[in-house]
């Protein structure tokens, strides 16, 4: 993820999810209506990989009673999500670093979305255990991220939609290949069936499968 401290890469961020991520919007707006189905008008979210702040955005617009901290690893991308917000970055903390530098209190809801495909198993298991040790019993967290097929034709045909859905004439650009073969390398993406599974080795129940968009799925759970 050292693009996120790249600054060209950063001030040219917030095309990429538009461009590339199905319904990007109406993703915010399911993840909004799941989170306050249980989070209170006061509530407080924890919004992982904050970076960019779209999603914070699109919560504080919807419910501006929500007290909302944003947590994400670059200053840079931070420093977008200020930008992103405007008039209302006052009324969101935002704070450097990791799910560990996350405050030590309990939130009454999470969203983490578009950051956990860049994590290892491992530490994508590390990272959800550690955002339900800060949710109080019931409350939601929303995730959504690259989660296809796996084998090796699975990850193909799905990757070469991903990159026709994102170019503007619908068909495969130049060097298409050769990214897809990056993405490959760089992203350690699992199967809906492995991530289901990880929500529940993390601690989670009553997990729903609300989003699907060619190589993106996003699921509510709640925490045990």
């Amino acid at each position: 993820m050292s693009s996120f401290n790249d600054p060209d890469a950063v001030a040219r961020y917030l095309e990429g999810p538009i461009a590339k991520v199905p319904g990007l919007a109406a993703l915010h707006r399911m993840a909004e209506l799941l989170l306050a189905e249980v989070v209170p008008d006061d509530g407080r979210m924890l919004v992982l990989g904050a970076g960019g702040g779209l999603e914070l955005k699109a919560f504080a617009v919807a419910r501006p009673g929500w007290r909302l901290v944003g947590v994400d690893p670059s200053a840079a991308m931070l420093g977008l999500a200020e930008e992103t917000l405007g008039t209302l970055a006052p009324g969101i903390q935002l704070i450097e670093g990791y799910i560990d530098d996350a405050p030590e209190t309990t939130f009454d809801g999470a969203a983490c979305l578009l950051t956990l495909h860049f994590l290892s198993p491992e530490a994508r298991l590390h990272t959800l255990r550690e955002l339900r040790r800060r949710l109080r019993p019931g409350a939601p967290l929303v995730v959504a991220h690259h989660s296809f097929d796996t084998s090796e034709a699975g990850k193909t045909r799905w990757l070469r939609r991903y990159a026709a859905f994102a170019s503007p004439s619908g068909r495969l650009a130049p060097g298409a290949d050769a990214a897809n073969a990056a993405m490959r390398e760089r992203l350690p993406v699992m199967s809906p069936e492995a991530e289901v599974r990880l929500l529940e080795q993390a601690g989670f129940e009553g997990i729903e499968l609300f989003y699907a968009g060619f190589t993106f799925r996003g699921w509510v759970g709640y925490r045990v």
